[in-house]
């Protein structure tokens, strides 16, 4: 075949040579012919074949072209041969893949599988190389092996086809996880096998291990324990110490396996002085200050991290974005060490730009207003993460993160870039919903903390229950002014049968409107007061109690009132909706003022403290409390009834009916049923819980589950139902809280513990569609 009329193939491989006597003699290369190719293009050959027409070749310059072309791995065999001028190559293709089937495999996915064949160069319609594919084998077997499957086995084979292709297939005998029988720790004088092996991952076989397959042998995992052991006694002041070996056996049937992991202590260092070195931006005393250790004590790295993460983070609040303090320990005499902070601030660092990121519905102006780092101000670590916190109280996001960014082509310009993601707000009401001392809520409702992504607050709509009907509109604006001063309304007209909600039977009409103003005092605490008004009428129900009848006669059924109230409140809470750290603390007054038809006091003081226990902040420790008084002054001897304060049920004691706990009222003679409850004008709350990780959901930050304990009782001075320790119940459970896109879900399980007879228990309660 000439040159001119060579076909077109396409195939793959990798092979040996031969040359025919005839090409002992050097000769002029009149023209070249291909012969044998069926895929692989004339083209390839001759760009890959160094000769060309034209030529003198000798039998060595031949030999060199022919192993250049060889090099392509396109062909199992090259023959050359002459004929007068002519040169006369003819190959053998290497076969092409035509399919690749992998059985018996599951702990290695398929995809995986093919991806690494592929990466090899093995897949469909590529050129076969047999030693690609063993050597694959092999490495797969490895990946196996690093599992602990130390029975696995691979086989590959090759099926010849038709038109010199071949079918792949991997047989796959994945075996099973050797367990750890036996770890075994040598050199370990100050601390027992049983408290360093608490340390690892890895554990010896056991059923619960079995379960966990924390027995199931792995090299990462062997690597990580080890690193775990060093930490710890990296943290204890063994500055010394090293790991001289780590082994492992198999047995025989490859069932078991035996670690041992040979190491030395060394002594144990303590702190003989502490030194600071560097660039000292901020004034050696001060720094000195965030350095929680004194010669003496046990050196510990874990502890020395953190203090170079403090030191930087001091700086950063100067404007040194960029701070490295690193803490170097210099072993001296006496097992003692000499610990020094090398400080490196770097240049002071300005804010180019503030982004954010991910807020869909909130718009951009609702977050600056939070942001207490400015545009073109140094960049301050604090004011940076405070500005953070601030977003995470709005409650309107599920996770806000917070990320510095070097601007390319300086070094004193950053870009602070918050991402959030957002999520319902805790506030917004379901327009269907249902609670226990409510039954079903029906109504065309609005209420929303973020209405329409602008940051206010608004509510209106209807709402229907079987003890309530109700009409409202309220509004705040969060930032009445750019100083953060509040204004808010509302209106309300409300119609509540209390005999529905398991209280003394009367119905209490009442309509009327509010006026709010908040004034921050600082970052964290804030005054709010106002002005109200509020019609109340009062009906008797079927069974009014005496104490209702008495009070009509006595005061009549028809009141207005005029309000005066303020609050202040402190709050360093992480969170507006499910928070993990910080207390909320708050006082306030609602007072009737003189001119109303009734004057009277209600003043309520509430705490909420959240601790975390754990680094991970998923396992914290909530404590609760609630107080309020009310009374009456001037000609006034006492709070109107119905402003009565009311303790049981979901968010007060779980575990007793809603509205249950306190003094009853008095029955008229006609009413011969059980009394109701009639409220008090003292309340003590408490409540202590034990919040942890919901099981078998990894989002802690939308769900809550805790352990609880709950205290709680009202009680009734103007009436002789004094306070007294053993009237307080008590009620103990589990209760679950879940942000859902129609609203909050709730519900306890709770167990009274004090209970009497006369309560109204209850063990299961729940919410649906009610802020928490």
């Amino acid at each position: 075949m000439r040159r001119s009329l060579l076909g077109v193939a396409i195939g793959l491989a990798v092979a040996t040579t031969g040359m025919k006597p005839a090409l002992a003699d050097e000769f002029t290369v009149a023209d070249i012919e291909v012969e044998g190719l069926q895929r692989v293009s004339a083209g390839t050959v001759f760009s890959a074949f160094p000769v060309n027409i034209g030529e003198q070749v000798d039998p060595a310059e031949l030999a060199d072209a022919i192993k250049s072309l060889f090099g392509t791995g396109l062909f199992t065999d090259i023959e050359a041969s002459r004929d007068a001028g002519v040169l006369i190559l003819t190959v053998r293709e290497r076969p092409s893949i035509s399919a690749i089937e992998i059985e018996g495999n599951k702990n290695i996915e398929t995809d995986m599988l093919m991806d690494a064949l592929s990466g090899a160069g093995l897949q469909e319609g590529q050129v076969f190389r047999r030693a690609t594919l063993e050597r694959l084998e092999l490495e797969i077997l490895r990946s196996y092996i690093a599992q602990g499957r130390y029975n696995a086995r691979v086989t590959a084979t090759a099926e010849e086809l038709p038109r010199n292709r071949v079918s792949i297939s991997l047989d796959i005998n994945e075996g099973t996880v050797a367990a750890i029988h036996h770890i075994n720790i040598v050199g370990n004088q100050d601390f027992g096998d049983e408290q360093l092996l608490d340390l690892f991952e890895l554990q010896t076989s056991s059923w619960w291990n079995s379960i966990t397959n924390s027995d199931k042998y792995a090299r990462e995992r062997l690597s990580g324990d080890l690193e775990s052991l060093r930490s710890f006694y990296l943290d204890r002041g063994y500055l010394d110490f090293n790991v001289e070996s780590s082994q492992v056996s198999i047995s025989p049937d490859k069932q078991q396996v035996f670690i041992a992991i040979a190491l030395n202590e060394g002594p144990q260092y303590t702190i003989s002085e502490i030194n600071l070195r560097g660039d000292l931006i901020v004034g050696e005393e001060e720094l000195r200050k965030l350095i929680p250790v004194e010669e003496g004590d046990v050196f510990s790295r874990a502890r020395m991290t953190a203090i170079s993460e403090a030191l930087s983070f001091r700086l950063g609040r100067e404007g040194y974005a960029f701070a490295n303090v690193n803490a170097v320990p210099e072993p001296g005499e006496n097992n003692t060490a000499a610990v020094t902070f090398f400080v490196e601030p770097g240049k002071r660092a300005y804010v180019r730009r503030v982004n954010f990121d991910g807020n869909v519905s909130t718009r951009d102006d609702v977050l600056r207003q939070e942001m207490t780092q400015m545009e073109g101000g140094i960049a301050s670590s604090d004011r940076i993460e405070f500005s953070k916190t601030r977003l995470e109280r709005l409650g309107f996001f599920k996770t806000v993160n917070v990320e510095t960014v070097p601007v390319p082509g300086t070094d004193d310009l950053v870009d602070v870039n918050y991402s959030v993601e957002e999520q319902p707000t805790g506030s917004l009401s379901a327009s269907v919903g249902f609670s226990q001392d409510s039954g079903v809520i029906l109504g065309a409702n609005v209420s929303e903390n973020n209405f329409f992504g602008t940051g206010k607050r608004v509510s209106f709509g209807v709402n229907v229950s079987d003890s309530v009907k109700s009409a409202n509109v309220s509004y705040l604006d969060p930032y009445y002014t750019v100083d953060g001063v509040s204004r808010g309304f509302s209106l309300f007209a409300r119609e509540t049968d209390y005999e529905e909600e398991d209280i003394s039977s009367y119905l209490l009409d009442e309509y009327g409107g509010r006026v709010t103003f908040g004034y921050p005092t600082d970052n964290i605490t804030r005054l709010n007061f106002g002005l109200g008004y509020t019609r109340s009428n009062i009906k008797e129900g079927a069974f009014t109690s005496q104490e209702v009848i008495d009070f009509i006669d006595e005061e009549g059924d028809s009141f207005d009132n005029y309000f005066l109230f303020g609050s202040w409140r402190r709050s360093t809470l992480n969170r507006g909706v499910l928070p993990t750290d910080g207390y909320s603390h708050s006082v306030s007054l609602d007072l009737a003022v003189p001119g109303s038809d009734l004057t009277f006091y209600k003043l309520s003081h509430k705490t909420d403290f959240y601790q975390p226990l754990t680094s991970s902040g998923r396992w914290i420790v909530r404590a609760r409390t609630d107080i309020g008084y009310g009374d009456g002054y001037k000609d006034r001897t006492q709070m109107p009834f119905y402003e009565h304060f009311y303790a049981g049920g979901y968010g007060s004691v779980r575990g007793y009916e809603a509205n249950s706990l306190g003094p009853r009222a008095t029955n008229n003679p006609n009413d011969l049923s059980e009394p109701d409850p009639f409220g008090g004008n003292l309340l003590t709350e408490g409540s202590l819980e034990l919040i942890f990780p919901t099981p078998f959901a990894g989002d802690s930050r939308s769900m809550r589950t805790a352990f609880f304990v709950d205290a709680g009782q009202v009680f009734d001075t103007d009436r002789g139902f004094d306070p007294a320790l053993d009237e307080v119940r008590l009620s103990a459970g589990v209760g679950f809280q879940w942000i859902t896109a129609v609203g909050p879900l709730a519900f306890s399980l709770a167990q009274p513990l004090n209970d009497k007879a006369g309560d109204d228990t209850q063990v299961f309660q729940f919410s649906l569609g009610q802020t928490f």
